[in-house]
């Protein structure tokens, strides 16, 4: 931990414009949370809640010396790993990774927005299995990314749980399979947690609500606030998903799309 009372979570994804996703997603989650949030941005994107219209890389050098300003002044208790886009993106985090000695590492692998904007290139796909996951304390991949990662169809929890010890064997600490896209007829979401304790299984009821957009940046993001704030692994995927449902329940309609979640829900209570 750093010599600080607040504790330091640093965010490396890119920018969302209509602010549900990414680096603003990831901010707003760290606030609410009660830690604070720092950020390298890798790509900024034109997007809203109807889809995502550009994308631009931010230079390596830049994304880099952003991770060596926050790390050399204010430290890192904690990362979470969003949006990376290309190889050597996935390539320049990993070396930071290594270069600060970050061992709370949630690595979130952003494939594919809700909207279906590619945000991750395809060949960067085995660098991110190569060089990222091994370094994660936790990868948080949905479904469809967790297909991609592990090259297999998952149909069931079973298959979701098969998936996060494939995962596991790629040399993350733990994997958590988010259930969200599994279509499975029950009104529950079913999310799994494997790591060295055996499998976890973490159940909330499914809200029919298209104010989903961010979900995935904020579960991730959540996670890593929760263990920069000493919570065991378990503990905090619990709260994180907690987390989430209650955003998702209490989401304004914003936008004509996907709509963004109510990240600041605790602190709107009466």
């Amino acid at each position: 931990m750093t010599n600080t009372k607040t504790p330091i979570v640093l965010t490396i994804a890119g920018s969302d414009s209509g602010g549900g996703a990414g680096i603003q997603a990831d901010l707003k989650t760290f606030a609410a949370l009660g830690v604070y949030g720092t950020s390298a941005i890798t790509a900024v994107t034109a997007q809203n809640t109807l889809g995502v219209t550009a994308v631009a890389e931010i230079p390596i050098t830049v994304i880099s010396e952003q991770i060596n300003a926050v790390a050399n002044d204010i430290g890192i208790d904690a990362v979470k790993t969003g949006m990376l886009s290309s190889a050597v993106i996935v390539k320049c985090v990993a070396e930071a990774i290594d270069r600060y000695e970050i061992s709370t590492a949630i690595v979130d692998p952003v494939m594919i927005s809700a909207t279906g904007a590619r945000l991750l290139d395809k060949d960067a796909v085995e660098t991110v299995k190569r060089l990222l996951i091994p370094r994660a304390m936790a990868v948080t991949p949905n479904i469809p990314e967790a297909e991609e990662l592990t090259g297999f169809k998952i149909r069931s929890v079973d298959d979701m749980i098969q998936a996060g010890e494939e995962l596991i064997v790629l040399g993350a600490s733990a994997a958590v399979i988010k259930g969200g896209h599994l279509e499975d007829g029950t009104d529950e979401v079913t999310d799994i947690l494997v790591d060295m304790n055996g499998v976890s299984r973490f159940n909330m009821p499914r809200i029919d609500s298209q104010n989903n957009h961010g979900t995935g940046c904020t579960f991730a993001s959540a996670i890593a606030a929760n263990l920069a704030l000493d919570m065991g692994l378990a503990s905090a995927v619990r709260e994180a998903q907690r987390f989430v449902w209650n955003a998702i329940a209490t989401a304004p309609d914003i936008g004509r799309g996907n709509g963004p979640l109510n990240h600041m829900y605790l602190q709107n209570r009466p």
